[in-house]
């Protein structure tokens, strides 16, 4: 059963950065995309940025510019880099990784890394 381990989060002031890392436990092959995903308190979980196996990238509006998403496929790993931070950016960050297989697709979700924007 492969794990995904978010790493990274933390307590930050208004403007400061953090970076996230999130590591496969085993290979997953057929990955079709990574990403980042969160949730804020009393909010629905909402994507924040992803980037495929070509190497796309897609980010929300609220983060672009400021987030920067990346993979080093080698290590299984992705990497969301936050610059700028803001008190709304406070919420739990959750890794994602989605599989092509026989049947679709299959999502494997981390459990996720708390990040705190403190003003």
């Amino acid at each position: 059963q492969v794990q995904l381990v978010e790493s990274g989060g933390g307590l930050v002031q208004t403007g400061g950065s953090l970076r996230l890392s999130c590591a496969a436990s085993a290979s997953i092959f057929s990955i079709t995309s990574m990403g980042w995903y969160r949730q804020a308190p009393g909010k629905q979980r909402e994507l924040v940025a992803i980037i495929t196996s070509g190497g796309s990238t897609n980010y929300a509006d609220s983060v672009k510019g400021r987030f920067t998403i990346s993979r080093d496929n080698a290590k299984n790993t992705v990497y969301l880099q936050m610059n700028s931070l803001k008190p709304e950016d406070t919420a739990v960050y959750y890794c994602n990784v989605e599989q092509l297989v026989a049947w679709g697709k299959r999502d494997y979700w981390g459990k996720g890394t708390l990040v705190t924007v403190s003003l």
